[in-house]
């Protein structure tokens, strides 16, 4: 009889113990949900304005602290186009390869450019992801050089 009385006041002082700790891993979780997530950027070129969503990944992050960037773009095999960064990404935690889908945002890390993807692509060592755009990308696909400037969404 003893022992069934101990049980109930024991879990009681292990609720009393823990609950402190779980709120604070539950407010530690909801800081860090609130300082990432998913980063919106818009990319201008000339009187149009797309917009992307940048991945919630140390390379999306680092991408996004670049921002403003005046970029020009060119292309590059017909399939992507491509402009160098100011310097080297975290690419920390990224896949080796990647094969790239039509409005990919991607670096390719050997180089430390910026590709953007008008077409899909094979799965490429180096290749990281940074983001998408978040609908057509058409007014991309010039022959000629043009500049653009990335910036993060308002």
């Amino acid at each position: 009889m003893s022992q069934q009385r101990r049980s109930p006041i024991r879990m009681a002082l292990a609720a009393v113990l823990l609950l402190p700790g779980l709120a604070f891993a539950e407010a530690a979780d909801s800081e860090t949900a609130m300082e990432t997530g998913m980063t919106k950027i818009t990319v201008t070129v000339g009187d149009d304005t797309l917009t992307a969503t940048l991945d919630d990944t140390p390379a999306g992050r680092d991408f996004a602290k670049l921002l403003p960037l005046d970029l020009t773009l060119r292309d590059f095999h017909g399939n992507e186009k491509i402009a160098d960064l100011p310097r080297d990404l975290d690419t920390t935690g990224a896949p080796p390869r990647y094969a790239a889908k039509t409005g990919d945002i991607t670096l390719y890390a050997p180089w430390g450019n910026i590709a953007i993807f008008y077409k899909p692509f094979q799965a490429s060592s180096g290749l990281v992801r940074l983001g998408s755009f978040d609908g057509p990308i058409d007014v991309l696909v010039r022959d000629e050089p043009f500049p653009v400037r990335i910036e993060l969404a308002d």
